[in-house]
């Protein structure tokens, strides 16, 4: 795997993690009606790195780039409804608009199983 693939799914790795803790931030009140109050800056820097990190994938592979594209999209969405405006339910429905598609994208950057040298037969 090139550097650059090695780079993009680290970072990708990362921002799934952070939207994920940002969503379990929520889990004890998926009933509650109240709207739900997240950290709007922390939004913020996630959809900008989202953001960077499509335009790097854009560069490496157009397949993982439409992946971090919709991802980011969803997180703008939620970002200009945010905070206040939705209940908690549907900001973890939001949230996880942004996780599949970011799922998507690191499974189509996987390691390969197997290495293989150049004196190995095939």
């Amino acid at each position: 795997m090139a550097a650059e693939h090695r780079q993009l799914r680290q970072t990708l790795i990362f921002l799934r993690t952070s939207f994920e803790a940002v969503q379990h931030s929520i889990a004890g009140r998926l009933d509650d009606p109240l709207p739900c109050w997240l950290d709007a800056s922390l939004l913020a820097m996630l959809s900008r790195e989202l953001k960077r990190c499509y335009q790097e994938a854009a560069l490496v592979t157009p397949s993982v780039a439409k992946q971090v594209l919709m991802a980011s999209q969803n997180s703008d969405l939620l970002l200009k409804q945010c905070p206040g405006v939705l209940s908690s339910a549907v900001c973890h429905r939001q949230l996880d608009a942004v996780l599949l598609p970011l799922e998507a994208a690191i499974s189509l950057l996987t390691y390969p199983e197997k290495r293989r040298w150049p004196w190995q037969r095939h």
